[in-house]
């Protein structure tokens, strides 16, 4: 009876521990735990590659243009005809506005007739001057004959003769000097008439307001009929036509830094950002101050940006981006891999070939906001950890993951 019941037991405990042993032999034909490399940590890593390299100073500042000024009449006058208005595009000498000056006009008017009158007061003059030569002429002939003939026969010319002969020598004589005079007189004021009227038209051609250079009218002062006062004085208010500014060419003025002002050098290119076009435009350090000024420790400098096509207009926002230092064909990683030790030198964390965490002490050369130059420590195609660092220990092995950055995909 009881050896029934223990058979029967004994099944069935067989019966239960079959389905368990079927299912552990499942799990691995070579009888290795499985879950030993479930448990190797994966970590994200860089590829230590060599790229074109540069650390950059960016500055932000306005657009100015190269030139601008205020366009004054030189003399007083009404404006007659006004040829430009807001935003107009003119070329270096083309007329702006006009003037009307009467009185000035009524001067020339006379200037010109106190010439005219010059000239024939000259013309008389020589006419004057060629008659009392003849007459000298003659009257020295007659008497020198007479006292060529008084000296071969005497006595053949009576002395009284000789000497009124002698007195109308000189007087011809005389007369040709003040003939002379008055040709000299002549034309000095014939010479003092034509210099006030080349003055007083020099003065009426400033009543033609001409463009100093290629420029945009970015504001108008006053309009047809206005008076305008001579610009010629320090005290003319707002009494200009209009104002007028160089816009093909602009600047921008940038404080250099102290610590960078070796580094910036004249004719240089740098970049220039303009946020409200999403551009990005060329342009030139075309003058810098040489000085440091002493109280911001900065240095003046200017940056020429060709605007021919006037896309950019002064007052914009731009940022500019001079280059400071540059290292071609480095080694370079991204500078979220390298933790800083100040003076130059740092350290990462290198995956080795044996897949194990290894600590690298490296030194830097040129540091941007997203890469870093490695000039020891490193060797091209070593993986770098990217990322957070801290979880993983030195010699840790661990699976890693070439990761993509946008430095990589480039």
């Amino acid at each position: 009876m009881y050896s029934g019941r223990a058979a029967r037991n004994c099944l069935s405990f067989i019966v239960f521990l079959l389905p368990l042993a079927l299912f552990c032999g499942c799990g691995s034909s070579d009888g290795t735990d499985p879950r030993g490399e479930s448990q190797i940590p994966r970590v994200a890593v860089i590829k230590v590659a060599r790229r074109n390299i540069a650390n950059d100073l960016t500055i932000a500042s306005d657009f100015l243009p190269f030139q601008e000024i205020d366009a004054y009449a030189k003399v007083s006058g009404y404006i007659k005809n006004l040829y430009v208005d807001w935003g107009t595009h003119v070329r270096k000498g083309e007329l702006l506005a006009v003037l009307e000056i009467p009185e000035l006009e009524q001067q020339l008017r006379q200037d010109e007739a106190s010439v005219r009158r010059a000239e024939k007061d000259m013309a008389r003059s020589r006419q004057d001057l060629k008659s009392a030569q003849s007459s000298y002429e003659v009257a020295d002939i007659t008497f020198k004959r007479m006292t060529g003939v008084q000296k071969t026969n005497p006595g053949l010319i009576a002395q009284q003769e000789i000497d009124v002969a002698q007195g109308r020598d000189a007087e011809a004589s005389a007369g040709a000097s003040a003939a002379r005079y008055e040709v000299d007189s002549a034309e000095e004021s014939l010479l003092s008439m034509q210099a006030a009227l080349e003055r007083d038209k020099a003065t009426y051609s400033y009543a033609r307001i001409t463009a100093p250079f290629d420029g945009v009218v970015t504001q108008i002062y006053a309009y047809t009929g206005a008076l305008l006062p001579a610009g010629t004085s320090s005290d003319i208010g707002n009494s200009a036509v209009c104002h007028l500014a160089e816009n093909n060419l602009l600047r921008l003025v940038i404080p250099v830094p102290e610590r960078a002002v070796p580094d910036v050098h004249l004719g240089e290119t740098v970049q220039v950002e303009v946020s409200s076009l999403h551009k990005t435009f060329q342009g030139k350090v075309a003058r810098i101050s040489d000085r440091i000024d002493t109280q911001t420790r900065t240095m003046h400098t200017e940056v020429s940006v060709p605007n021919a096509r006037y896309e950019l207009v002064p007052g914009m926002y731009a940022v500019v981006k001079i280059p400071l230092r540059t290292a071609k064909n480095a080694l370079t990683v991204p500078i979220q891999t390298v933790d800083s030790a100040g003076n130059g030198q740092g350290y990462v964390l290198v995956v080795d070939k044996s897949n194990k965490i290894d600590r690298r002490s490296v030194s830097l050369g040129i540091q941007t906001a997203t890469e870093a130059e490695i000039t020891s420590g490193l060797e091209e195609d070593d993986l770098v950890v990217f990322g957070e660092r801290s979880q993983y220990r030195v010699g840790e092995v661990v699976s890693p993951k070439l990761s993509s950055t946008p430095e990589n995909a480039r």
